[in-house]
């Protein structure tokens, strides 16, 4: 077991990834990593950006075509 008392914060962190890198594997690693990326600019704006654009219509035209495809 390690000593995380006398590890700084940086050695504790690249310690867990390694941890869960090879308990996960190379996928898994990736794909945990994934859940907690910030991401960039502001989804509420966005979104209203590309809904306001849409009417009820677009939208039942959309889930249509979707279904169409299965």
């Amino acid at each position: 077991m390690i000593d995380v008392d006398r590890m700084t914060p940086v050695e504790i962190q690249q310690a867990g990834l390694i941890a869960l890198a090879q308990e996960l594997g190379p996928v898994g690693f990736i794909r945990f990593m994934q859940q907690y990326e910030l991401g960039k600019g502001d989804y509420t704006a966005d979104r209203r950006r590309w809904l306001d654009r849409l009417t009820v219509d677009d939208v039942l035209e959309l889930v249509q075509a979707e279904q169409d495809d299965r």
